[in-house]
């Protein structure tokens, strides 16, 4: 908002417009953005590459924009939650920007966006001090989705989470969908699976493929419930182990960082990054954090969506399985749904899932 001021100001009154103003600015600004977009008047010059850090509800969060401007905007939403995809983006969607605009963020608590305010160590003080909520994280989300609009001149933007992305957006959409022609959900969180059941399930497949070191590591661990998140984390290393077994893999190629990620700093940002958003969503006793995994279930509360909802699910996904998506695919009311059941994938990406995520974005209307 831009207000005149016709006359000078008393001190006090002085005070109170620039608080007015505080309170009038917007959730997202630029902030030493790299612009590389040339003049719109061919398709040739209709590019658009912006890699920013924006000021999002308070704090610098790392935006990177790509593609062609006239085309649909897809807000990119990464799993783990802290696995940034925006060092990889650009191998996994070669091509892709001649049809969309693509956008990627490193999220509160992850990636670039985390090394802006990571501390020299992770302590349980610094823990305590800067929780993670889903809350938090998707008024973020919804605060860039409101900027991309209004800076890209967009109606709405499509949105996809993948994982702890997933979880993400549905809350986004369901706080807000009139900002999104669809959301597309891979590997759903539904209510995330038990330790106990994951527990159980990779154990009978470590039995039957006779597999001594799984088992000794279960055994090491013990059955759930578990306190800590490194405890949660060697479990969920053997669900990873059985899940890449049964899975086609991605192309290696896909998750080398990019040359402008491929440093120290963003290396240790990432892994640091990783490492405190885990602890949040699971929880530690000892160190004193909360779990953001107990408020999610959308059973509950997430039923009905305003705009098409679109899933795309791994059959030998352990970590958020068929059973779980399916179930919440059925509950759920939409103008347009639709579930897609991939043979060989798992949790994870490959290269049926990415080509699942392009004809669904091309079947999106977005007029």
């Amino acid at each position: 908002m831009f207000v005149m001021v016709k006359q000078k100001m008393s001190p006090a009154t002085l005070l109170a417009f620039l608080f007015l103003q505080l309170l009038l600015s917007p959730a997202v600004h630029a902030q030493n953005t790299r612009l590389h977009s040339p003049p719109v008047d061919s398709v040739a010059t209709r590019s658009i590459l912006e890699e920013s850090f924006l000021v999002i509800n308070g704090i610098k969060q790392w935006v990177t924009v790509k593609g062609d401007r006239s085309k649909p905007v897809i807000l990119f939403l990464h799993g783990g939650p802290g696995s940034v995809l925006s060092p990889y983006a650009d191998h996994i969607y070669k091509g892709w920007e001649k049809d969309f605009i693509i956008v990627q963020w490193d999220q509160r608590g992850a990636g670039r966006t985390f090394g802006e305010i990571a501390p020299d160590e992770l302590t349980p003080e610094y823990l305590q001090s800067h929780p993670l909520t889903i809350d938090q994280m998707a008024d973020d989300g919804i605060a860039l989705s409101e900027y991309l609009i209004q800076h890209l001149k967009k109606r709405k933007i499509i949105l996809f989470g993948s994982s702890w992305g997933s979880a993400l957006g549905v809350t986004m959409i369901t706080k807000r969908p009139d900002l999104f022609f669809a959301y597309v959900g891979h590997s759903q969180i539904v209510k995330p699976a038990s330790d106990e059941l994951l527990y159980n399930k990779v154990y009978q497949m470590a039995v039957k493929s006779n597999d001594t070191e799984s088992l000794k590591l279960l055994g090491n661990i013990g059955k759930p419930p578990y306190g800590r998140a490194k405890t949660v984390g060697q479990l969920w290393k053997v669900v990873k182990k059985y899940e890449r077994e049964n899975a086609t893999p991605a192309p290696d190629e896909w998750f080398v960082e990019l040359p402008g990620y491929d440093n120290a700093k963003d290396d240790r940002n990432r892994r640091d990054g990783d490492d405190y958003s885990f602890v949040n969503f699971v929880g530690d006793t000892v160190l004193g954090v909360a779990a953001m995994r107990s408020s999610i279930n959308f059973l509950k509360n997430n039923l009905v969506f305003k705009i098409p909802v679109y899933f795309i699910q791994g059959e030998e996904d352990i970590l958020t399985p068929t059973a779980s998506t399916k179930h919440y695919f059925d509950l759920l009311k939409a103008p347009v749904k639709d579930y897609l059941l991939l043979p060989k994938s798992a949790h994870g990406f490959n290269q049926a899932v990415v080509e699942a995520q392009y004809k669904i974005f091309k079947r999106i209307k977005v007029f």
